[in-house]
């Protein structure tokens, strides 16, 4: 399969998650435009080697918490490709911006995680719209887990947006079926070179040996090509009869039973 001579956005896509995810797109010869916030430096670098795996592109940035700015962004994408084929709504803010009990969170930190959430993807969809043709794809990355359930409290400001962002993928999924757009959200587990490597080194230990042990049942932790080759296959016109669903790639961390030890259900 191939994404010869299609043009993608991936927000957030300097580091992590999004720089996999570029990566793929390149090595099935796409175009790439690759957003950042603040690491130009770190941007640059995705699109060099977006470049050498036979890709081509180029760097935007935007701070995705403000419609002005993403409305710039996707004017300056129709500029440079003229039309877009794939969306990938990526990009997440630093998890001390949003990281805190809801006893204790802001409403400048609920705001921060809504913004860059619900109203991002609301917003991009949107300014992907009109730059799409049919076979057009929109993929926002969610964390399904954090939106459905209330353990991790500090994640009540980003599990809430995420929530919402699930919620509009179903909405936009019927609205633009009839234009042959589909819009679906991959929910990686935790992932290496994530969000999870911004949270306090104990924490960071505590989760990874949790998924070695065995919540995770194939043993470790994903990594960003694991993300992005989920991505991947969505992006390829087989996928067109999938639209408004949410898609696990975890290694079957969601099929674990939280009441039941990890010992007992590995065995």
């Amino acid at each position: 399969m191939t994404l010869q001579g299609k043009n993608a956005l991936v927000t957030g896509s300097s580091r992590g998650i999004g720089r996999g995810i570029a990566f793929k797109l390149a090595e099935s010869g796409a175009r790439v435009a690759i957003h950042y916030v603040q690491n130009e430096a770190a941007a640059k670098n995705t699109l060099a080697e977006v470049c050498k795996r036979g890709g081509s592109g180029f760097i935007v940035q935007a701070d995705v918490t403000k419609p002005e700015q993403i409305k710039a962004m996707f004017k300056r994408v129709a500029e440079e490709f003229g039309t877009l084929d794939i969306f990938v709504s990526n990009a997440r803010p630093e998890a001390v911006e949003f990281f805190q009990a809801p006893m204790d969170i802001t409403l400048e930190q609920w705001d921060t995680a809504f913004d860059s959430q619900a109203k991002a993807f609301l917003v991009g969809v949107r300014e992907a719209t009109p730059l799409m043709k049919r076979g057009g794809k929109i993929l926002a990355i969610t964390y399904a887990e954090g939106s459905r359930t209330g353990g991790l409290q500090p994640w009540v400001g980003m599990g809430s947006a995420k929530a919402a962002l699930e919620s509009l993928v179903r909405y936009f999924g019927v609205a633009l079926a009839k234009k042959g757009i589909t819009v679906n959200a991959i929910s990686p587990g935790w992932t290496e070179d994530s969000v999870l490597n911004s949270l306090p080194q104990q924490v960071q230990d505590l989760i990874t040996n949790w998924h070695v042990r065995g919540w995770t049942p194939m043993g470790r932790l994903g990594t960003p090509a694991d993300v992005a080759g989920v991505v991947g296959l969505f992006c390829h016109e087989d996928a067109d009869w999938i639209t408004g669903q949410v898609i696990y790639a975890d290694g079957g961390a969601s099929l674990m039973n939280p009441e039941v030890p990890t010992e007992i259900q590995i065995g």
